[in-house]
């Protein structure tokens, strides 16, 4: 099912997005990828040293609104987070849907997603043994089929809501970053890039929880327009589509971005950091309880469920917000 937000439905987007290779694109409408990753070296002489500034990405953004608390643990403290076997589905999702589209197109079906699913966790746990443990459980021995199961149902969600067969991405998992006078370094990274011949751009993302429930649409498409608003900024091009999969319930949220909806962006960014920088300024990072807390991983340090935070690594404010508390 697909979820069309946009005011002014382009029909032909899927179509023209998938007629062809991005080496069929021409110069002026392919979409320099060199471009997007060294954007933050834009307007620096060669030999000018590059100046550490404080950077804010969607997620961190969405934190600092969700409980100011939970961003000072994770930017400023940067206080290490457990694994969980959701994220790490999550994480090995994607890298099957990333490397997926490094076979001929004819190729890309379920069965080789499913079958890239052992080879991607083996690398995932090469990196990282602890991942192992997440999938013991001697009270349930049934547990490690029953994760990588669910890993190949999500897979097999992606094949019911487009087809990988007649796409060619542009990028993959392309980090994107921009400088924001008097403000933060932007900076995320894009699931998916795609560029038709007539030189349309359709950011997409992939999600293997659930949609949002109607009227929630908007907090889910922040990312997206904050990509969108990168890329608009770092190359002049303005997506066409920006496209959050969500491999959970088999949903598409679609939404068409605008060029007075990337002002609107700028000035969200850059609210929220003005709102971090006064947060940093006066060291009252208060929790905002809500249903979110008790998928925590800092519950037991915070103040409303009792606990009680560390005290704040010396420099580690004005390394993360570019201020010194007061």
């Amino acid at each position: 099912m697909t979820t069309d937000l946009a005011t002014d439905s382009a029909t032909d987007l899927a179509t023209d997005l998938a007629t062809g290779p991005a080496a069929h694109l021409g110069p002026s409408a392919a979409l320099d990828v060199t471009v997007l990753e060294a954007s933050s070296e834009r307007g620096r002489a060669a030999d000018e040293p590059r100046a550490s500034r404080p950077g804010l990405s969607p997620s961190r953004a969405n934190d600092f609104l969700r409980c100011p608390l939970l961003f000072r643990f994770r930017v400023v403290d940067r206080l290490p987070e457990p694994q969980s076997a959701a994220a790490a589905r999550g994480t090995l999702v994607h890298a099957v849907l990333e490397h997926l589209f490094e076979l001929p197109a004819a190729e890309r079906t379920v069965e080789a997603a499913h079958g890239l699913v052992p080879v991607q966790w083996a690398l995932m746990v090469e990196r990282a043994p602890e991942l192992v443990e997440l999938l013991t459980d001697e009270e349930d021995p049934d547990v490690p089929e029953q994760w990588f199961a669910q890993a190949r149902a999500l897979l097999s969600t992606y094949f019911t809501l487009e087809d990988p067969t007649r796409l060619e991405p542009r990028a993959r998992e392309l980090s994107v970053s921009t400088e924001l006078e008097d403000g933060p370094h932007l900076r995320g990274v894009v699931d998916r890039v795609d560029v038709a011949p007539n030189g349309w751009v359709r950011v997409v993302d992939y999600k293997t929880g659930r949609s949002p429930r109607p009227g929630f649409e908007s907090s889910a498409l922040f990312q997206m327009r904050f990509y969108a608003y990168v890329i608009w900024r770092t190359r002049g091009v303005l997506p066409k589509r920006l496209q959050l999969e969500y491999l959970g319930d088999g949903v598409v949220l679609a939404h068409e971005p605008t060029e007075a909806e990337m002002a609107t962006v700028e000035s969200r960014v850059r609210s929220i950091w003005s709102g971090i920088q006064d947060t940093a300024r006066s060291g009252d990072w208060r929790p905002k309880p809500s249903k979110l807390c008790d998928w925590c991983s800092f519950r037991d340090l915070c103040p409303s469920f009792g606990g009680t935070p560390p005290e704040v690594p010396a420099g580690a404010v004005e390394r993360a917000t570019g201020v010194v508390p007061a």
